[in-house]
C-alpha cells in the first residue's frame, strides 16, 4: 500500500537549479539546497510554511549550485542532518568548496568558504555533511526514497538519483537537464558514460513510465533521457565542426532556442572543450 507522501519542487533561478522537498503529516525530507545564500533563504521560508520537522537535507553532488545554500539551511534548521550518500560525494563538495575559495568565487557566499585555522567563522563542512552509508532515506511515516550513487563520472564525478514508489517518480538529478543547457566541460570519457547511462535510464524506466524531475528545468516523461542524449550528440557534433567558440555558441543557441543558462551553463561548456 502507498506510503503517505507529498512532494513539494522549488525551481531555483540561477542556473535553474531545482530543490525537491519530500514530506508527509510528521516530517520532511530536502534534496539539494541552491546556488545562493538568497534563493536558500526563500527555501527556507518555503519549508517552514509546511510547518513540520525537516529531518534530512540530501546533497546530491558536489557542484556549488546544489550546496552553496547549506549555510542558510543550517541556521534556519539546526536539527536537521546534512547528508551525503558516500565519502566520495562530501570530499567532491569540501574539494570545490576550497578550489572556489582559492579563485575567489565565494567572496559573495562569505558564509560557506571552509572554516580553517585562520577562518573560524567559515563552514564547516567536515562536522556539518555526514555521510549516510545507505541506500534509503524514510520520512516519519515509512515512506522511503530509494537512493544510489553507484554511476561513473558523467555530469560530474558522483552523482545521486532518487526513486520514490510511492510517488512512482524518478528523480535521475543532472544526468538530466530540461529545457537547460547542461553543464558538459568534463572529459569525453564522462560524456561517453553519460550517454550510456541515458539508454540503461530509458531500458530501465520506459515500461513503468515514472514521472521524471531533472536537476535543472521542469519535469517530463521518459522521453527526457531520449532528449538529452540528443542533446549532447549535437554539443559533441557542434564542437566537432565549428571554426571557433561564437560559432559554437551561435549553433547550439539556434538548434536550442528555448533553452536557460546559455549565458552560463553552455557558455562554460563551450569554452570547456574550444582553445581560444
Amino acid at each position: 500500500m502507498a506510503k503517505n507522501i507529498q512532494l513539494d519542487v522549488y525551481h531555483g533561478k540561477e542556473a535553474s537549479v531545482n530543490a525537491y522537498l519530500f514530506s508527509d503529516g510528521e516530517s520532511m525530507i530536502a534534496v539539494d539546497c541552491l546556488r545562493n545564500s538568497e534563493e536558500a533563504s526563500l527555501l527556507a521560508d518555503r519549508i517552514k510554511s509546511h510547518q513540520k520537522p525537516l529531518t534530512h537535507i540530501l546533497i546530491t553532488h558536489g557542484h556549488p549550485d546544489h550546496f552553496l545554500g547549506m549555510n542558510v539551511l543550517k541556521q534556519q534548521f539546526p536539527h536537521a542532518r546534512i547528508v551525503v550518500t558516500k565519502a566520495e560525494i562530501k570530499k567532491d563538495i569540501t574539494g570545490f568548496a576550497a578550489w572556489m575559495e582559492s579563485v575567489g568565487w565565494l567572496e559573495a557566499e562569505p558564509a560557506m568558504k571552509p572554516k580553517t585555522a585562520t577562518n573560524e567563522n567559515g563552514f564547516d563542512y567536515e562536522a556539518n555533511v555526514e555521510v549516510l552509508n545507505a541506500d534509503t532515506l524514510a520520512l516519519a511515516e515509512g515512506a522511503v526514497l530509494e537512493i544510489n550513487s553507484d554511476y561513473d563520472p558523467s555530469e560530474c564525478e558522483h552523482l545521486t538519483t532518487i526513486y520514490s514508489r510511492d510517488l512512482n517518480a524518478f528523480f535521475p538529478n543532472d544526468f538530466v537537464y530540461h529545457g537547460v543547457h547542461p553543464w558538459l566541460a568534463v572529459d569525453q570519457n564522462n560524456i561517453d558514460y553519460w550517454k550510456t547511462q541515458l539508454n540503461r535510464f530509458k531500458t530501465q524506466w520506459e515500461g513503468q513510465n515514472p514521472k521524471i524531475y531533472p536537476g535543472h528545468g521542469i519535469p517530463g516523461d521518459v522521453s527526457m533521457f531520449d532528449e538529452m542524449r540528443k542533446y549532447i550528440e549535437d554539443f559533441e557534433a557542434t564542437i566537432k565542426s565549428s571554426k571557433n567558440r561564437a560559432e559554437a555558441m551561435d549553433t547550439m543557441k539556434k538548434l536550442y532556442p528555448k533553452h536557460q543558462q546559455a549565458h552560463f551553463l553552455l557558455f562554460h561548456s563551450v569554452n570547456g572543450w574550444m582553445p581560444e
